[in-house]
């Protein structure tokens, strides 16, 4: 039975709060002035943080660029899109009841620190092990390509499994924590493959890694964008190999990657229909997992 997905509407869209938007993206503040938070830009690699969010006017500004706007604005340049394929992607990762604009008060903006990591160590805390076998993930492969994460954020302390990029920064999450520490960029494995898989995250890297240690594939490279927004800006990198292997996520946004790969070449291959039925190739695996076996 198919059923009706409430798509929001601009004006709805528009009163998302920025700060909260940004930091479900995995972004936080490098610092804090009243109500305006600064960012390192989330268009470019950059070592001064010059994207402005006036968070009382619930409106950005890049210096860097000279460019601003309300969300809509931010959202339809971050992913490259047209308003109603971004708004169905709101309508998906905002529940309703989310998407008004709270007021903002002295507490809610003193509430929000930038990310400070405190320490960098190999995978053993007993809960992230935990949340990895929820995941499904081989600890192996996660001891292999992640560590462990002490952070700090205000007054608060937590730990995480850290997934490295290129330019030094971390993808982090546990069971109720998503986060990025800048700068934000593309995770690169190469061992001389002559074909690339291209992931969105490394949870769906890590389950494909979890789920091929045993067999026997060709060489292969990797390339995990740590946001789709790198996806065209990788494209470089891609062009190096004699085929790409796209696992991009099926949503809005995923499902439009894929289709630009394929309108690049017939080397770009679509292998989302792996997972056909579930979001990503990780909840496929998760699912796999749960399966209930058949009686004899």
């Amino acid at each position: 039975m198919k059923t009706n997905k409430t798509v929001i509407s601009l004006r709805e869209a528009n009163q998302i709060d920025l700060v909260d938007y940004l930091a479900e993206m995995g972004y936080q503040p490098n610092k804090i002035r009243l109500e305006e938070y600064w960012y390192l830009s989330p268009f470019r690699n950059e070592n001064n943080a010059s994207f402005k969010v006036d968070r009382s006017k619930n409106i950005w500004y890049d210096h860097g660029e000279g460019i601003g706007g309300k969300l809509i604005d931010f959202g339809i340049r971050y992913y490259h899109c047209q308003l109603p394929e971004l708004l169905a992607k709101l309508s998906c990762q905002f529940p309703f009841q989310q998407q008004i604009k709270p007021a903002i008060t002295i507490s809610t903006v003193q509430s929000v620190r930038p990310l400070k990591i405190r320490e960098v160590h190999p995978v053993n805390s007993l809960d992230l092990f935990q949340y990895l076998k929820t995941r499904r993930i081989d600890f192996h492969m996660a001891t292999t390509y992640c560590h462990e994460i002490c952070f700090e954020t205000g007054n608060k302390t937590g730990k995480a499994l850290g997934f490295p990029n290129d330019q030094g920064g971390y993808e982090l999450r546990n069971s109720s924590f998503k986060a990025s520490v800048s700068p934000k960029a593309v995770t690169t494995l190469r061992n001389k493959g002559k074909q690339l898989a291209v992931f969105e995250g490394f949870f769906d890297f890590l389950s494909f890694k979890s789920i091929h240690q045993n067999l026997d594939l060709p060489e292969t490279d990797f390339l995990i964008l740590n946001s789709t927004a790198f996806f065209e800006k990788s494209r470089s990198v891609m062009e190096e190999y004699e085929k790409v292997d796209l696992f991009l996520d099926h949503d809005v946004t995923g499902e439009r990657c894929t289709k630009l790969g394929l309108s690049w070449g017939v080397k770009y291959r679509d292998e989302s229909c792996l997972y056909t039925g579930h979001k990503d190739l990780n909840e496929w695996v998760q699912f796999i997992g749960k399966r209930p076996e058949k009686s004899l």
